[in-house]
């Protein structure tokens, strides 16, 4: 199979439409070829005319390890192009960025899930070249999550760098079909084009990730598959006392860790209250000590996710019910423990982080009531997702 920068390198008729054009292009560690060649390099080579670069959260190294963390602007020192930061004074490119090409060719690698901020990036793009009349390709690679939709929709206002509309948690899509979707629910004129990959089987073998491409990762936390499987469920953490794992060398593929929480005994109530959100994967008691970040040198009792291997379901995994699971196990196990972490998240400082986070309060508020059912939750995210695949069903490229 060909992802989308293999696809515009051999063939002609797409790179003779970069002729006499400058062109711009959004990348990150992650953006390479099938022969590990970064993008930046390989277009340069193929004789595109590259004037300038930008770089996502976490830079184009993807060096930055943590959120909030700014990259600063500079020069690429082997090209002399300039190299902007949509992840440090900005996150909307300016004017005079948008100003330095008339083609944007996107190539990031999504996790599927709307929090990972590549998805928001590609919108204030769009909207950017629309205001301006730039012309912006995708440049489309897998979700490697797969098609499986799960989560509430991010409710009116709730918006963020972290939420840029209303979609589910899970979403679904490739970037290339998200920009049809962004198009469409903002109202954007734009020139908008995607490379789209040749040979993608979201339901053939690997069910999103081809079997035969490495990974590479996306951002310093994104490690693995099983983490990319995971994280629509783990990344909900980030809005917690809990630890995801930062600071070891699994991060975002636990459920949980803390030094004052019985791991064993929170599964036993998971299994008791929903076992049928437990389908899918395996969890298995760990321990580990975080070198930063949440408690940092302190040992900690978890559970390890493994949505890989035989244990793994495609179907039947449900990330984001899984970590709500957990969330409600250790409400009901320990009534006053401090769960929600109450700090500034993705430039949000009026919301509880947990909210930023699902795009409102929904869930937080299902773990918190002693009355609330599976059921409850269950209604509400189930007819948010039956709506959003109803929604898009015409967008699907592959």
């Amino acid at each position: 199979m060909k992802f989308g920068i293999d696809r515009l390198l051999t063939d002609p008729a797409l790179l003779k439409a970069l002729d006499r054009r400058r062109v711009a292009l959004v990348a990150h560690p992650a953006s390479v070829t099938e022969g590990l060649v970064h993008s930046l390099d390989a277009l340069i080579a193929a004789g595109v005319n590259v004037t300038s670069a930008f770089g996502p959260q976490h830079g184009l190294k993807g060096d930055k390890q943590d959120n909030m963390v700014e990259t600063l602007d500079e020069t690429d020192p082997a090209y002399g192009i300039p190299v902007f930061s949509l992840y440090g004074e900005v996150r909307r490119p300016s004017g005079q960025m948008i100003s330095t090409a008339d083609v944007f060719l996107f190539d990031l690698q999504d996790l599927g899930c709307r929090i990972y901020t590549f998805v928001t990036t590609l919108l204030y793009l769009l909207q950017e070249a629309s205001a301006q009349g730039k012309s912006v390709w995708v440049l489309d690679r897998p979700n490697p999550a797969g098609r499986p939709i799960e989560g509430t929709t991010l409710l009116a206002g709730q918006e963020s760098f972290v939420g840029a509309g209303p979609m589910p948690m899970r979403h679904g899509l490739t970037l290339g079909e998200m920009g049809h979707w962004f198009i469409r629910e903002f109202n954007l004129d734009v020139d908008y084009r995607v490379v789209a990959m040749e040979g993608w089987a979201p339901e053939g073998p690997g069910f999103g990730w081809p079997q035969d491409r490495i990974w590479i990762n996306p951002s310093p936390n994104a490690a693995n598959l099983n983490m990319a499987r995971a994280y629509a469920g783990t990344v909900m953490l980030e809005g917690t006392t809990l630890s995801e794992g930062r600071g070891t060398t699994r991060p975002l593929e636990v459920l949980f860790g803390a030094p004052d929480i019985d791991a064993k005994a929170v599964l036993a109530e998971m299994t008791r209250f929903a076992p049928e959100w437990l389908s899918g994967c395996a969890l298995r008691e760990c321990w580990f000590e975080p070198t930063f970040h949440k408690h940092a040198k302190t040992l900690c009792n978890g559970l390890m996710i493994h949505a890989e291997g035989t244990f793994y379901d495609h179907h039947a995994f449900r990330p984001w019910r899984l970590q709500a699971l957990a969330f409600k196990a250790i409400r009901t196990l320990y009534p006053d423990y401090p769960i929600w972490r109450d700090f500034p998240y993705e430039y949000e400082f009026d919301r509880l982080a947990i909210d930023v986070i699902n795009g409102g309060p929904a869930l937080r508020q299902w773990v918190d009531d002693s009355s609330a059912s599976p059921r409850d939750l269950d209604a509400a995210a189930g007819a948010d997702e039956v709506a959003w695949r109803e929604a898009v069903a015409d967008l699907l490229i592959y």
